[in-house]
């Protein structure tokens, strides 16, 4: 009676007679995808091919080992069962790759969408530079000015050297 009272008083007691078997999370689907890997080989169909041929020929040559005799019924009935087995886990391999790759293609979505708004920015910046730059004068220009400036000057020092207005005046030093 001790023993009940025990466990009552227990938190977290185990509901059930038989122990908890725990496996990961991904598991079975870690599983189902080696199986289909492996049965989607070479080996496998090898091995496949040998071991039938191998019944065949035992059932034959020795019918009293296997006693399966030709229509093979055993054998149909194992190549069925392996069938009904490898259907559902290369299903649930398939879907299993075909979610990482949903999460690859819109990985690649957003990364291709932040590059191409960095690339709208930097098209933006690169066009904003060559106005800025058009805007700006050149070598040429400033030279031409320049000249432009220096002949007016000489000018006005050559054709008005006794005469002094407002606008030819020079500063005294």
């Amino acid at each position: 009676m001790a023993r009940q009272s025990d466990r009552l008083n227990t938190p977290g007691r185990r509901t059930s007679w038989f122990p908890r078997f725990r496996l990961r999370e991904d598991a079975f689907g870690s599983f189902a995808e080696g199986f289909a890997r492996f049965m989607g080989t070479a080996s496998f169909l090898f091995w496949m091919t040998v071991f039938i041929v191998a019944w065949i020929a035992i059932n034959n040559s020795w019918p009293g080992i296997l006693s399966d005799p030709f229509p093979f019924i055993f054998l149909t009935l194992l190549l069925s069962l392996q069938a009904s087995y490898a259907a559902p886990l290369i299903l649930l391999a398939q879907n299993r790759q075909e979610a990482r790759d949903r999460v690859t293609t819109e990985n690649d979505r957003r990364v291709a969408a932040q590059s191409r708004a960095d690339m709208d920015f930097l098209a933006r910046e690169l066009a904003s530079l060559r106005m800025r730059i058009n805007d700006m004068p050149t070598r040429d220009f400033l030279r031409s000015e320049l000249r432009d400036l220096l002949e007016e000057l000489n000018r006005g020092d050559d054709g008005d050297e006794g005469q002094t207005s407002p606008g030819n005046r020079r500063p005294s030093r």
